[in-house]
């Protein structure tokens, strides 16, 4: 059967051992972080109409076509939460390991050994049994190579399936987990989503404070930076009228 794995040998394994060894490590450190300011909905919820989530345009019809594909085998089986922690985690991995992103995309990579790295690397993570099988179906298909751009169609699906809106909080030093639930908490507010979802960012350049990016495209800002200050305040005198006091000769 094409959803079951050979047993996995040192050889298989060796062009990323070093990876494979941190991977627990790496998941933990995700960039991307879920806050809600409200529990996040049951688990494998469908949409608020009680419909599933429709097919939308998007950047790649392959990758569009298999994130709806996991995301309807997802709902059917009532495992929406679990397998998005699952793309979370894989997406993280690959962000964080370029090598094994390149050794699954090999052309001259037997399917083989790609199954046997994706079973180590769903075992070590504690994967839903349909991620792997889908991780799977990928390599039989000869789709793994858009594996990055398929996890990010899901997690675009995930978040109208829950009506969840993606923030990036960019600040000048991690934010704590109290500070990261305000900031959701008044997301919500403005937004009027149920699920707020951040993605922190670091930029020492912002001095103190920090500048959240919400909506469509990122065209929602809230910033509560210094340096915004700073350059809002250079604007302001700049703008102002030059005093004539010191004209008179």
């Amino acid at each position: 059967s094409e959803n079951r794995f050979r047993e996995q040998g040192p050889s298989d394994l060796s062009i990323i051992c070093t990876q494979t060894n941190k991977i627990t490590t790496m998941l933990a450190s995700s960039s991307c972080r879920c806050v809600s300011a409200r529990r996040v909905a049951a688990r494998g919820r469908f949409a608020s109409n009680g419909s599933r989530v429709t097919m939308k345009a998007a950047k790649s019809p392959v990758a569009s076509g298999y994130a709806n594909a996991l995301m309807e085998i997802a709902q059917a089986n009532n495992a929406v939460e679990a397998v998005h922690n699952d793309v979370d985690n894989m997406s993280a991995l690959l962000r964080e390991s370029k090598d094994t992103l390149k050794f699954l995309a090999n052309p001259v990579l037997v399917a083989s050994k790609k199954k046997d790295v994706l079973a180590k690397i769903a075992k070590e993570a504690e994967f839903n049994a349909f991620t792997l099988n889908f991780l799977s179906l990928l390599v039989d298909k000869k789709r793994i190579n858009a594996v990055e751009s398929i996890l990010e169609e899901f997690e675009t699906l995930y978040c109208e399936v829950t009506e969840t809106q993606v923030a990036t909080v960019t600040s000048a030093v991690q934010l704590e987990n109290e500070q990261q639930f305000l900031i959701a908490k008044k997301l919500q507010e403005l937004t009027g989503a149920k699920n707020i979802k951040l993605k922190p960012e670091i930029d020492e350049d912002l001095i103190a404070g920090f500048v959240v990016r919400y909506g469509k495209d990122g065209s929602g800002m809230i910033d509560m930076s210094v340096k915004g200050r700073l350059e809002k305040l250079a604007a302001q005198m700049m703008a102002a009228p030059k005093s004539v006091a010191g004209v008179a000769m």
